[in-house]
């Protein structure tokens, strides 16, 4: 199984969320928020070309003449999970011999933007946090219910994991 950006990003609000996800129970596709963000996504920044997919990722858009990585997303609620997904696809384009400058995480509709660039120690720990999704996917039952009932209330698996 590859990993994905989306991986990265579960893994920052929820354990059960990537083990879900990489076994093809996804319900996120139905919900308002998704739709919500899919419609900022397609109408922001028109004039990109948009999601570039490279095996398992699925960048946003990507400045070539400044070597500079765009993530478009809805709100900054998640705005760690946003940064790591972010650095993922930095990470996996550095593999690939890309010259990756930074990367911005756009969010259009609060008019925010804020950059991270890839260091040597964010690598570092991107590479054990890939190695933790791998051992989560390999699990034959999903991790246990991390009470953070706040943010479980707007995710789409909230009915799968608390009925």
């Amino acid at each position: 199984m590859n990993v994905s950006g989306t991986h990265v990003n579960y893994f920052f609000h929820c354990k059960r969320q990537v083990w879900y996800f990489s076994h093809n129970i996804i319900t996120a596709h139905e919900s308002d928020l998704v739709r919500m963000g899919k419609l900022i996504h397609d109408t922001s920044y028109e004039r990109e070309t948009k999601e570039i997919e490279l095996d398992s990722i699925k960048i946003d858009f990507f400045d070539l003449k400044n070597g500079v990585l765009h993530e478009v997303k809805k709100s900054d609620s998640f705005e760690e999970a946003h940064k790591w997904q972010t650095l993922y696809y930095m990470y996996e384009l550095k593999k690939r011999g890309v010259v990756c400058t930074k990367g911005e995480i756009d969010y259009p509709k609060l008019k925010k933007c804020v950059d991270v660039y890839l260091t040597p120690e964010l690598e570092h720990e991107l590479e054990k946090t890939i190695e933790k999704i791998i051992e989560i996917i390999g699990y034959e039952y999903p991790p246990k219910i991390n009470l953070k009932f706040s943010l479980c209330k707007s995710c789409s698996y909230f009915e799968l994991c608390y009925s």
